[in-house]
C-alpha cells in the first residue's frame, strides 16, 4: 500500500518545516480582516506558526504577521493568538497524559 505524503509548511517565526497538522494557520482576507483559522480552510492568504507557546510570544515580539501581510495588526490580535496557542498546548498535554489505575480515585 502506498504511503500518503504529509503536507509540510514553514513556520513564520522559526522558519522550520513542520507537518501541516502541527501548525496554526492565520488567514488574511480581501476585506483586510485577520483571523485565527483552526480548520485551515478560510478564504484569504494564510501564514503559519507552530503550536508552541514560545512561538506565539515571539510572533508578537517580532510582529511577524505585520510583515507577512504588509499591514498594521493590533496588539489585541497577538494577545488573542497567545491565549489560543496556550489553550491548544494545554489540550495536547492532557490528551497525551496517562494515568495509572492505582492513582485513580475510589468512588465506592
Amino acid at each position: 500500500m502506498k504511503q500518503k505524503k504529509t503536507p509540510m509548511r514553514k513556520s513564520l517565526v522559526s522558519n522550520e518545516q513542520f507537518p501541516k497538522k502541527d501548525l496554526l494557520r492565520i488567514a488574511y482576507n480581501k476585506e483586510g480582516e485577520i483571523s485565527i483559522d483552526p480548520s485551515g480552510k478560510a478564504h484569504g492568504r494564510g501564514a503559519y506558526i507552530a503550536i508552541l507557546n514560545k512561538e506565539a510570544r515571539e510572533a508578537k515580539k517580532k510582529r511577524v504577521f505585520d510583515r507577512a501581510f504588509q499591514t498594521k495588526i493590533a496588539d489585541e490580535f497577538y494577545d488573542e493568538l497567545i491565549t489560543y496557542v496556550e489553550h491548544l498546548v494545554a489540550r495536547r498535554e492532557l490528551e497525551s497524559a496517562t494515568y495509572s489505575a492505582d492513582l485513580a480515585p475510589d468512588y465506592d
